[in-house]
């Protein structure tokens, strides 16, 4: 399989971008998604300028950025061309005040509000599932984008959110294919937090390596793989053991590498 392999760099904004692309290409990654968000390498005021110069360095190491997660800013598009970036990440959260129907009818008019930035710059926005109020479940993405022009804007798949919604990764996979820009591999499971004498019962996700959560990566892999899925993997480094996540990740994307094999 020729797709970039990436990793979303939120663990490590502490990191110079040198050291940024010495650790990523030397766990196994040929890419990254960076969070131009305040407080990391580059922030949105910076975009421009500095996802280009952040890009350049990241070159010397084999690595490219392949996705940027931040807000929809004319000026966050322009730093996604200028860097060679086609996917912008966001998510699609609803208002409760406002119900699940009218907050996605809403969404929909801000993404086609988008389209013309994304033609700009040559950018598809990625809109990714999430657990909680919002567009949770793959059903819920591919009602929310259905009709789009996918050329500007398309569905992100992440495994461990489409695991919290009780999916299976194949079906789940189905639904949303065609409209598909790119696959998250990470995993997780619903964790009760509170005893069975409580009056109301607690669950949290947990987010875990690639073989224990409820997410089969295999199974999800083998469909792909079946449907000559050409486009790139992005890995989110993502654990609720946040003490360990070097380790966690250096196994997890050799793990999710043999998969595709």
């Amino acid at each position: 399989m020729s797709a970039t392999w990436s990793i979303f760099t939120k663990p490590w904004k502490n990191k110079t971008v040198d050291e940024l692309g010495s650790f990523v290409s030397g766990l196994g990654f040929n890419g990254v998604e960076f969070p131009v968000r305040p407080g990391y390498q580059v922030e949105p005021e910076n975009a421009e300028k500095g996802l280009k110069q952040l890009s350049e360095t990241l070159a010397a190491y084999g690595v490219k950025v392949s996705s940027v997660a931040s807000v929809t800013e004319e000026r966050v598009f322009a730093g996604c061309q200028a860097a060679g970036c086609r996917i912008l990440r966001i998510m699609a959260p609803c208002d409760r005040s406002k119900g699940f129907y009218a907050s996605v009818d809403e969404l929909r008019s801000k993404l086609y509000a988008l389209q013309p930035l994304c033609e700009k710059y040559g950018v598809t926005v990625g809109v990714q599932q999430h657990y909680g109020f919002g567009v949770f479940n793959t059903m819920e993405l591919n009602y929310l984008l259905r009709d789009m022009d996918t050329r500007y804007v398309g569905a992100i798949w992440d495994a461990a959110h489409s695991a919290l919604s009780g999916e299976i990764p194949e079906q789940a996979l189905e639904i949303i294919y065609d409209k598909l820009c790119l696959v998250n591999f990470k995993t997780a499971y619903q964790r009760r937090t509170n005893g069975p004498e409580a009056e109301q019962a607690e669950f949290r996700p947990y987010f875990t390596t690639g073989r224990n959560g409820q997410a089969s990566w295999k199974a999800a892999a083998d469909y792909l793989k079946a449907r000559g899925y050409a486009g790139d993997i992005c890995m989110p480094a993502e654990y609720t053991d946040e003490a360990n996540v070097e380790k966690y990740i250096a196994e997890d994307v050799k793990y999710a590498k043999s998969l595709f094999v």
